[in-house]
């Protein structure tokens, strides 16, 4: 009775150190040429570290020649990095012969960037295509270009540095500015290879985190003749302010005539009033006696004689 009870003992202590220790994974680090204790494998359960990951990316690092350390490796996964990942980058930069450590590695990686895909593109420039880019040359002609921009990763540059929409914009920059400087388009069109050398030249990639290898041209083509159409669209606005002055001053003449018009009125109405008193004038000095019968017949034959006489000269 004693016997069987010690061995469920043994047998409930054996499972009990199988289900706190992974001996399992102990033992196949130790047969991989990598040694972390027992107790440091307990150690990183205790502290949310799984412990597979970091006995596989040890061994995985140590199998390709890196000297890695579990506690950089167990620090790395604490600060939610992707422990794998840094591994496989800093093998792929060993082999490319590429310098990267461990703590430059983890930087990019906690940074947010994927280190591996920028050692990949280390050893294998990508190639960009930059959206249609519009200019004018001198000549007033616009160019539609597209170029091809070949980057590879700067890996000293990965933290801080600037990404791809940077590299598009300032080579789109530097498209519009090698056009807009051009004398004919029909110079661009002859030799497209001058914007992506004049463009390469300028240090575009400084402070991004790419190297720019080369820019081709892939394609121009020739848009709207833009000198043309602000000629014309300046020649009707010309057009427009001058019937606006004109209509201006025939609307000053206008209101001119019609003031004439209104003072000639006014004077006739002076007239005719004045003529109106005649009569009451005449009466009143019949009434008075200052104008006699005789008077006013002589007045009357003056004035028929005058009408006659206006009469004969207009003839």
């Amino acid at each position: 009775m004693n016997s069987i009870l010690l061995a469920a003992i043994i047998v409930a202590g054996i499972l009990v150190v199988l289900f706190f220790f992974p001996v399992a994974l102990w033992f196949q680090a130790v047969l991989s040429g990598v040694y972390v204790s027992l107790i440091h494998l307990l150690l990183m359960r205790w502290r949310g570290v799984n412990p597979r990951t970091i006995v596989y990316a040890l061994i995985t690092g140590t199998k390709a020649g890196l000297k890695l350390y579990a506690n950089e490796l167990e620090a790395h996964y604490l600060a939610k990095g992707n422990v794998p990942n840094v591994v496989m980058a800093l093998i792929s930069a060993n082999k490319a012969n590429i310098p990267l450590d461990f703590k430059m590695a983890a930087a990019i990686d906690l940074a947010g960037r994927d280190v591996l895909d920028a050692v990949q593109m280390s050893v294998n420039p990508k190639v960009i295509d930059t959206p249609p880019v519009t200019a004018v040359a001198k000549d007033g002609i616009q160019l539609i270009a597209k170029a091809r921009v070949t980057v590879r990763a700067n890996i000293k540059q990965l933290v801080g540095g600037a990404g791809e929409e940077t590299i598009l914009a300032r080579v789109g920059e530097g498209i519009v500015s090698s056009i807009g400087s051009a004398e004919s388009h029909k110079t661009v069109l002859e030799n497209p290879d001058s914007i992506s050398k004049l463009v390469l030249h300028k240090g575009l990639d400084a402070g991004t985190a790419f190297e720019i290898l080369s820019i081709d041209i892939a394609d121009i083509d020739v848009g709207k003749n833009i000198g043309a159409v602000l000629q014309m669209d300046q020649a009707e606005a010309d057009k427009n302010i001058a019937q606006a002055r004109a209509e201006e001053r025939r609307a000053m003449a206008v209101a001119l005539e019609q003031e004439k018009k209104a003072e000639a009125q006014q004077a006739r109405a002076k007239v005719i009033e004045a003529e109106a008193q005649v009569p009451l004038a005449m009466a009143e000095a019949f009434r008075t006696g200052n104008l006699g019968i005789m008077d006013y017949y002589r007045m009357k034959n003056m004035q028929a004689d005058t009408e006659m006489r206006e009469n004969i000269a207009k003839q």
